[in-house]
């Protein structure tokens, strides 16, 4: 599935550029959401088939505070879905953490 092409013309806000302390603390979070998500659903050893919903709950004020964008959940849990298949699809031995910030920062910019 074409991501590029899904979120570039439907998912565009309007964001200034990141700085790259920006996407270090995006990265950071993206660090301290995983090992959360894990401690919750500790009694699945982490499996959780709906983790977009719950990453979406955990990050959502953070991240519009971070990155000063107006994002819904949906929208959120879009790019979360996105970065992941791309991540899986592109770079599946790459650091997820990192390379979601980069996805979302393409997104979003």
């Amino acid at each position: 599935m074409n991501f590029d092409r899904i979120i570039s013309t439907t998912f565009k806000p309007e964001v200034a550029m990141y700085s790259e302390e920006t996407v270090n603390d995006l990265t950071e979070l993206f660090k301290e959401t995983g090992p959360a998500h894990h401690k919750a659903f500790i009694e699945t050893d982490g499996f959780d088939l709906e983790w977009p919903l719950w990453y979406a709950d955990f990050i959502h004020e953070r991240i519009m505070d971070m990155l000063d964008v107006e994002i819904t959940k949906a929208e959120l849990i879009f790019l979360l879905v996105g970065a992941d298949l791309e991540h899986r699809d592109e770079a599946p031995d790459a650091d997820w953490p990192p390379f979601y910030s980069t996805f979302f920062i393409e997104s979003l910019g």
